[in-house]
């Protein structure tokens, strides 16, 4: 029935959505109610150019919220005929491109961080089940998970379907999928693409034009598939939503959504499978592994750092060996922490030292090992001779601890509290 299950759980406040690996909490996202201005990530917008800043090749767009957005360089779409280039130099600067009071339409591709405003594109998509619409493109491409017989199906459906000025990228849902229902799922994503169009064309106001499915929806349009075993929604209204959708895209998927009636149940839904226990342990500094070591996980402006111990892990034979077996387990637990963490950017790890190269390979490769089933890209380099491995993953969000905490108010999240005597007064 499949390996995976999601819980949701809705409060006043927020969405949460668990994901479960056997009994293991893999995954775990959260969706707060004021998303008009955190969690837009997808929407589309029109927004005017504030200004431009030839020296970042950026510039910061009112799309109607509190902070404005960021449209790098490489993310502006323009016309040749409608700009003035420079014939001692062929490449387009942004200043070119873009004039500040200028109107554009453009799509938000990763969430405000921080004091970190929207990233921002003018090269919308639109997702649906089985493609991704690119408007006014040429791209074309096909998941590069699927087969290559399945892409040679899928190219040949996609030539006969595909619509006139429009790109069209074929998703890994899309596997064994008829020709008719890749069809509907292009002309139900082109109507989508002409009414926000229209809807753009109303007024020049910054201001939203499409906005994404919820939090959960979205994630179940990019994830659900024949490896969820089941998915429990504790919210009606959500619950019927979830349905909906999922009749309407994958109807025989649909009989796996199903209603967690709290008022029938002797335990709420995150107790129920050990949810509550497992993230809260997810927000400690501290990770216990299975053999007695530990990882101790810091959070910081510039990076996050995990130092391994071997803690009570005393072993059995001799020092490298215990070493060895110690950092092949935290390698394994650091990856399972970075996806359920949700931590992204630059990440260091201090493994324990060791004497062996072979070891010191084995190590990483099963750190890469651990980290391919994260969805989420990532890039590792080797151990250093001081056992210090630099890697990155992609920030796509806040992250968990953030998403479900404030700063501390008196000591503004520096940790410690300064002497008043310090003051001198």
């Amino acid at each position: 029935m499949g390996r995976y299950l999601m819980c949701v759980h809705a409060t006043p406040s927020a969405t949460h959505i668990a994901t479960l690996e056997g009994r293991n909490l893999v995954e775990h996202s959260v969706a707060k109610a004021t998303n008009e201005t955190t969690q837009i990530d997808g929407n589309i917008y029109v927004g005017r150019v504030q200004n431009v800043l030839p020296g970042m090749e950026a510039a910061f767009i009112d799309i109607g919220i509190p902070k404005n957005g960021v449209l790098y360089r490489g993310d502006v779409q323009y016309d040749q005929e409608d700009v003035e280039q420079s014939r001692s130099r062929p490449s387009m600067r942004i200043e070119e491109m873009l004039k500040s009071g200028q109107t554009i339409l453009c799509q938000v591709t990763k969430n405000p961080i921080g004091a970190k405003g929207a990233r921002l594109t003018q090269e919308v998509s639109l997702p649906g089940r089985f493609v991704v619409l690119v408007p006014n493109s040429s791209a074309f491409g096909i998941s590069k998970r699927l087969g290559d017989t399945e892409r040679r199906r899928l190219r040949k459906i996609t030539d006969e379907i595909r619509p006139d000025g429009h790109g069209l990228i074929v998703r890994t849902a899309a596997e064994g999928v008829s020709a008719e229902e890749l069809r509907r799922d292009v002309q139900s994503l082109v109507a989508k693409w002409t009414e926000i169009e229209q809807r753009a064309a109303t007024s020049n106001q910054p201001r939203l034009v499409y906005q994404d499915l919820d939090l959960a929806v979205r994630i179940l349009r990019e994830e659900l598939n024949s490896d969820y075993r089941g998915v429990l929604i504790d919210d009606r209204e959500l619950f019927d939503k979830v349905r909906d959708y999922v009749t309407a895209v994958n109807p025989e998927l649909a009989d796996r959504i199903e209603y967690y009636d709290t008022e029938a149940e002797e335990l709420p839904l995150f107790e129920r499978y050990f949810v509550h226990e497992q993230l809260h342990k997810a927000l400690d500094r501290k990770v216990w592994l299975p053999s007695g070591g530990s990882l101790i996980i810091e959070r910081t402006e510039a990076l996050t750092v995990i130092d391994v111990n071997t803690g009570k892990n005393i072993g059995k034979s001799n020092l490298e060996e215990t070493v060895f077996r110690n950092n092949l387990e935290a390698a394994a637990e650091v990856a399972h922490q970075l996806r359920l963490r949700d931590i992204g950017g630059i990440i260091v790890i201090d493994f324990i030292d060791m004497e062996t190269k072979q070891n010191r390979e084995a190590v990483a490769g099963a750190l890469r090992e651990g980290l391919s089933r994260d969805k989420t890209r990532t890039q590792v380099f080797d151990i250093s001779e001081l056992g210090l491995v630099e890697m990155t993953r992609k920030r796509v969000s806040e992250g968990l601890l953030e998403s479900v905490s404030t700063v501390c108010s008196v000591c503004e999240g520096r940790g410690t509290i300064l002497d008043p005597d310090l003051s001198f007064g």
